[in-house]
């Protein structure tokens, strides 16, 4: 068998594990997906973390398994141009460079470490995933993706500005405080005791009180509103329908939603 014939199978079997629907291939993915939560949560978790050797290690290996996954999507991607576009893909480039350029710089930034926040842009993917398998999700996804993004942003705006605030004193109470503020600020409630003086961090300030509060907003109605399922209709093109509809509110066009059935 000639090398190009097994890099073929092999393109083969690194795509049908991506996208392919066979029970193999689904197992994957949730270990990709438990992965991408366990380094979310120790990214979270070790942002304000002294670097010490132990950890310069664990990042390394988590960088290199990352790395390795990126480059897998990479050469599986229809559209590699698309993928390279992704917000996701982007944030996963900075967050493999963080970790791999970290150990190279004597003081190891702490804007370093808190870039590494941006994987939780990568929840987006595994939400993604988890609906193409799990019916709950395709059920409350409007709830689900609104979370995702309040959570996001509230973190990814909390290591902006522990990097503006705290950079030079970086520690896990200077983080929590970090949080605090950017809670406090989004909420409106503006206690006062932690403050961002510079122009910069009052125009944070106003974006975090804008878009915070939007995005809370925006959680609070897909919570409470009638629970949705994505289903597009052929003829007007209306993409959310109640679980039990039969024909669409907007045009009448019968519509045939997936359910479970009765047992």
């Amino acid at each position: 068998m000639s090398s190009n014939d097994e890099e073929s199978r092999l393109h083969r079997s690194v795509r049908l594990l991506y996208n392919g629907r066979s029970r193999r291939a689904a197992m994957f993915r949730y270990g990709l997906v438990a992965f991408d939560i366990t380094t979310i949560i120790y990214f979270l978790l070790t942002v304000a973390a002294e670097q010490q050797r132990l950890l310069m290690g664990v990042n390394l290996v988590i960088g290199a398994l990352i790395l390795l996954d990126f480059c897998a999507r990479l050469w599986v991607a229809e559209n590699r141009r698309k993928m390279l576009l992704r917000v996701y893909t982007i944030a996963d480039i900075i967050v493999i460079a963080s970790l791999f350029l970290a150990p190279l710089l004597a003081d190891n930034l702490a804007v370093l470490r808190v870039l590494r926040g941006l994987r939780l842009i990568h929840s987006y993917r595994l939400l993604h995933d988890l609906r193409r398998d799990l019916k709950f999700f395709r059920v409350h996804e409007d709830a689900i993706f609104a979370a995702v993004n309040l959570f996001v942003f509230i973190f990814v705006t909390t290591s902006v500005v522990y990097v503006l605030r705290f950079q030079d004193e970086a520690s896990i109470a200077n983080y929590i405080d970090a949080l605090y503020f950017t809670v406090a600020t989004l909420t409106t409630t503006g206690f006062g005791d932690i403050t961002l003086n510079t122009p910069g961090g009052k125009v944070l300030s106003v974006f975090i009180m804008i878009f915070g509060v939007a995005l809370f907003v925006r959680l609070a109605r897909a919570i409470f509103q009638p629970a949705k399922v994505r289903y597009k209709c052929h003829e007007c093109g209306l993409n959310r329908h109640d679980p039990d509809a039969v024909h669409c509110k907007h045009c009448g066009e019968p519509v045939k939603i997936e359910t479970e059935g009765v047992e």
